[in-house]
């Protein structure tokens, strides 16, 4: 999910964003205050919290969002990560630990998995209240790696049992674990058995966020359907997502071409046709800064 495109970082956009903010006020979603249909953001680029939180803070607000995935960097300070999430908790927003890579899911990674837990682990002991993550998520994508063609089998089971490790690493923490899923593990079964790969997915995370990238809210729900039934099964949550950065899997793929009016509206219908799931969380807008940017193009037009 992560791409390489650079953040726009200047000074002149996020104040494009600001004002922005100043003249539209909160998003519908907002302004209904519908806190059980919550709108979540990534944020890869995680430097940016030390130079531009109350940017970044102002335009979620403003779009409705509850849940952040801020991603950790052992590059930035701990002070910035206390200042950013005591900010965001006072505007209501919660900052979830983010990382993840498709080699995550390999037996040799899991070092990496517990250097990740272990910071979370360590940084909860030192927060104060209003400092403290209130989950975690991962994104991992293993099906990015050659051995997902060449021996599937070896491969899922590795992943089964980091995700096995993590849920009892984020259970002793007391901290929720949700995941990002492409929406066609559906199609795939656990080895050895008839359950499909995203129920059992589902099954261990509290929450999952599908990457149901599509550009119309119509096409979005409808790739979710299975997540959404078997999310019911277990009563639990699904978040569908949607994509503001260009994508070179096809314009099909993301909101970048239509625009941030587009999107606006699609949101809305998308969280409509949610509501008549019960394991409907939400919408995921990957992500924050290609959200920015969608809206700062519209402005500077």
């Amino acid at each position: 999910m992560k791409t390489n495109t650079a953040p726009r970082k200047s000074a002149m956009l996020l104040a494009f964003v600001l004002l922005f903010t100043l003249l539209c006020g909160p998003s519908a979603s907002a302004e209904t205050g519908a806190a059980s249909k919550s709108r979540t953001t990534w944020l890869w680029h995680t430097a940016l919290i030390q130079t531009n939180s109350s940017e970044l803070l102002d335009f979620a607000k403003s779009q409705g969002v509850g849940i952040l995935y801020l991603q950790v960097s052992t590059k930035v300070d701990l002070a910035s990560y206390r200042s950013f999430i005591r900010q965001a908790t006072e505007m209501g927003i919660e900052i979830h630990a983010l990382n993840g890579a498709p080699d995550w899911a390999l037996t040799t990674s899991r070092p990496k998995l517990d250097a990740f837990m272990k910071w979370v682990r360590d940084y909860q002991q030192t927060a104060a209240p209003q400092e403290k993550l209130t989950g975690i998520h991962v994104d991992i994508e293993p099906y990015l790696l050659p051995i997902w063609k060449t021996d599937y089998t070896t491969l899922v089971t590795q992943w089964q049992a980091n995700v096995d490790a993590l849920v009892k690493q984020a259970s002793d923490l007391g901290l929720p674990l949700s995941a990002a899923l492409p929406f066609w593990l559906d199609n795939y079964k656990v080895p050895n058995s008839e359950q499909t790969l995203s129920s059992w997915m589902i099954s261990k995370f509290d929450s999952v966020t599908l990457m149901s990238y599509r550009d119309n809210a119509k096409a979005v729900y409808d790739t979710a359907k299975t997540e959404f039934a078997e999310g019911e099964s277990m009563n639990k949550t699904i978040y569908t997502g949607v994509e503001t950065k260009p994508s070179q899997e096809g314009d099909l793929i993301t909101f970048y071409e239509e625009g941030i009016d587009v999107l606006n509206d699609q949101l809305v219908q998308l969280e409509q046709l949610g509501s008549s799931q019960s394991s409907f969380a939400g919408i995921a807008v990957h992500d924050l800064v290609g959200w920015m940017d969608l809206s700062n193009q519209e402005l500077a037009q």
